[in-house]
Parts: C-alpha cells; structure tokens; sequence
C-alpha cells in the first residue's frame, strides 16, 4: 500500500512517499525520473512524522545524518550505490569515480552515475554529495541550482533562504 503527502521545504515542495508504511520516495518539484503522481498512492500524512522532523532537523542544522527507515527498491546495483551515498559524511563531496573505486569497480563511474540519478530518496540519500572528478557540479535530478544550494547549505553557507523551516 502506497501513500504520500507533501511537505514544505526551504528547497521547494518535497513529495514523500511510503511503501507499506516505511519511506520510500522523496521527490522535488520538477525532479528528473520523478514518477506520475498517480503512482504515490493515497494522500495521508500518517507515516511521515519521523520523516519530517528528521527533514525539520536537517535544514535547521541539527541533523547530518538520517536514521529513518528506508524501503529503496532498485537494481542490486543501484542499491550498492545508494547505500555507498550514505556514507558520504555531510558537508563533504565524492566524484563518481571516487564511488566507482569504493564499490570495487573503477571504471563503473558512468554506471554509478545512471544509478545516482535514479535515487528515489534524494538528499536522504544525499546524492547532491556526488560531484564530477575535477569538482564541478554535474547533473542533479533536483536541478543544478538546488544541488549548489544544498552542497553551500551543509559546508555551513546558510543564506536566509536556507533557513525558512516547514
């Protein structure tokens, strides 16, 4: 059983979505791969309270590290990839070939990037933390913009903006 609702956020509105109770989507506005809206099930905020004080937590700058549960449903590759996301610490940034070596595979970065950008759980799964090899920031689904902000936000260049809460 699906189900969704939308939160406010200071990067624009976030669609959360749970699969069987347990977070599996969070989607921005205009995201790259984001589903039909019809595939997140009925509204209700019922399975989202931890969800969203984590995410509360986070932009106020009390939270690096997320601890909701996740249900991530993809390739055992792409997986691999989103649980090494995870592992990224906040405020820092990995190249995709920095990603590919740390799976055990050097020459996947192109592969690691076609599963980064299929993460369903962006900046849980803080794929924003993912940058091209000579530090350039390269595609986001959220948009370059959002993943600048984020990536400026986490290294502790809050701008008001940044601090507008749910």
């Amino acid at each position: 059983m699906k189900q969704h609702t939308v939160v406010d956020s200071p990067y624009g509105p976030l669609t959360l979505v749970a699969t069987d109770g347990v977070l599996s989507g969070l989607y921005m506005t205009d995201q790259r791969h984001r589903p039909p809206e019809e595939s997140f099930g009925e509204p209700d905020d019922t399975p989202f309270g931890e969800t969203t004080e984590e995410l509360r937590a986070y932009f106020a700058g009390e939270l690096k590290d997320f601890s909701v549960q996740l249900h991530l449903h993809g390739t055992p590759f792409q997986q691999s990839v989103w649980a090494e996301l995870r592992r990224i610490p906040y405020g820092e940034t990995r190249s995709y070939g920095e990603l590919a070596d740390a799976l055990g595979n050097p020459k996947a970065s192109r592969a690691v990037g076609l599963a980064n950008g299929k993460n369903p759980l962006g900046i849980i799964v803080p794929c924003h933390r993912v940058v091209g090899a000579d530090g350039s920031l390269t595609g986001y689904g959220g948009g370059l913009e959002r993943k600048q902000r984020l990536l400026d936000f986490e290294r502790g260049e809050r701008r008001e903006r940044n601090m507008s809460l749910f």
